[in-house]
């Protein structure tokens, strides 16, 4: 997060009203709800554990067992079930 001075981004006349309510201080505006992205969505995550999720479904389904699957992808077994299911 950037702090920007209030005087470059406001106008006088908003800058004046805020200032009656607070003076000084470091203030959060945060984003409007629709300008949110989602988890994973700049970075690439979300879309890296979607693609690691289908291969250990695919690799389930053609028979490679839990134990092997937790292994290799350095899971607990739980969670490769829940992939699995999830997915299936």
């Amino acid at each position: 997060m950037t702090y920007v001075k209030a005087q470059t981004v406001f106008p006088q006349s908003l800058l004046n009203e805020i200032q009656k309510y607070v003076q000084g201080e470091m203030v959060y505006i945060p984003k409007k709800p629709a300008d949110y992205m989602a988890w994973g969505a700049k970075s690439g995550a979300k879309n890296a554990l979607r693609i690691r999720n289908e291969n250990i479904v695919n690799l389930y389904k053609s028979g490679v067992p839990i134990g092997q699957l937790a292994e290799n992808y350095h899971l607990s077994e739980d969670t490769i079930r829940k992939i699995i299911y999830r997915k299936a």
